[in-house]
């Protein structure tokens, strides 16, 4: 087992994870409008997301949907219009800020299914996967479907450190925001625009 190898997927994990993307803006989004504890439930969300796409890669489905253009378009146009029906939902729902003493407008569960389903639904993660884990193999005695799922494990972790922590840092100034009236429409719109972006990435790109 080469441990070398190991850590240097750890280290391109981390600063993967860390660079700005659609998955961490919206924890940060998450984590401001409700709290750090929202914000940790989507992340949870979406690791586990990351176990299924692990789990496609090392049972060969990666390659089945990267070489099926049929299969890889309807699955890109689904998770398309989800998110399309996500920012159309917070459009509808108004203030994304909730008042003291007010019901949270979503639950950890409702956004722990978001993060899950904006993840699985996604084929360029599962691309993505079928592209990054196989030049970080480990071993030439262990069967690839364990390192497969070895790899996707410390993926998983790192990530979950990088994502965890924008929740937390995020988390600690949403009482602070929620005492400005207009962050609630601000975010509102910011939530909005990065789901339809994320929509149109999926569909063009």
């Amino acid at each position: 087992m080469n441990y070398e190898i190991l850590m240097a997927f750890s280290v391109a994990t981390f600063f993967l994870a860390l660079s700005p993307g659609p998955d961490n803006i919206f924890v940060l989004i998450q984590s401001i409008s409700n709290g750090k504890k929202y914000g940790l439930a989507v992340v949870a969300g979406l690791m586990t997301g990351c176990l299924v796409h692990a789990t496609l890669l090392a049972f060969g489905v990666s390659a089945i949907i990267k070489n099926s253009t049929t299969l890889f378009t309807i699955i890109k146009f689904f998770g398309a219009a989800y998110l399309v029906y996500l920012a159309i939902m917070v459009y509808k729902g108004g203030d994304v800020i909730s008042i003291v003493g007010e019901e949270k407008k979503k639950s950890k569960l409702s956004l722990f299914k978001q993060g899950f389903i904006m993840n699985v639904l996604n084929p360029k993660v599962t691309i993505f996967f079928l592209a990054f884990f196989p030049g970080f193999l480990f071993s030439d005695s262990l069967n690839n479907v364990i390192q497969f799922y070895t790899l996707g494990v410390l993926f998983i972790l790192v990530s979950s450190f990088v994502f965890g922590a924008v929740a937390i840092l995020a988390g600690q100034i949403s009482s602070f925001l929620t005492n400005n009236k207009r962050t609630g429409f601000v975010l509102k719109w910011i939530q909005i625009i990065v789901f339809m972006g994320i929509a149109i990435y999926l569909v063009l790109g």
